[in-house]
């Protein structure tokens, strides 16, 4: 599988650890950068830059990589077809892949220790979306949204 990697100079070095980390588990990794520590530059062109090769290569997931995780979320859920779950722990990790079908994880690198944050990613590169149907009509109701920009009736 490949996994697309983008992060700012906050996640810099955990994005490091998981590219070299990953690749030795067998995933094809592509970084997306930064390729240098800048601890001037901002996220979200690096994580807008990694939700869209996410999305235009099916079967790929990413990872998104800052000091909270918050900013590079909503800056990949910009992109039509990102569905990405900030993940503080491996259950939240899980469940954005199983509920959500998740296709890319915000990690906060500043909030965990390598291995936490390594393991956290490692749940959500090896847990599949559940394909329970209340969960996929759920889904179906998002991307319905994102591509016709019009509010669902209420209940």
């Amino acid at each position: 599988m490949r996994v697309y990697l983008g992060s700012d100079h906050a996640g810099f070095e955990l994005k490091v650890h998981l590219a070299s980390h990953l690749a030795k588990q067998g995933y094809e990794v592509a970084d997306v950068g930064p390729h240098a520590f800048d601890p001037d530059d901002d996220y979200p062109a690096f994580c807008l830059h990694t939700g869209a090769r996410v999305v235009a290569d099916p079967g790929s997931l990413g990872v998104v990589i800052g000091g909270s995780g918050n900013g590079e979320q909503i800056a990949a859920n910009k992109v039509a077809g990102v569905r990405a779950a900030l993940a503080w722990s491996i259950d939240t990790a899980q469940l954005g892949r199983e509920h959500n079908d998740a296709n890319v994880v915000a990690v906060g690198a500043r909030q965990h220790t390598l291995d936490e944050a390594t393991a956290i990613v490692e749940a959500f590169l090896t847990t599949s979306f559940s394909g329970n149907p209340r969960h996929a009509r759920r889904i179906d109701q998002v991307t319905a949204y994102e591509q016709s920009r019009e509010l669902p009736e209420l209940p």
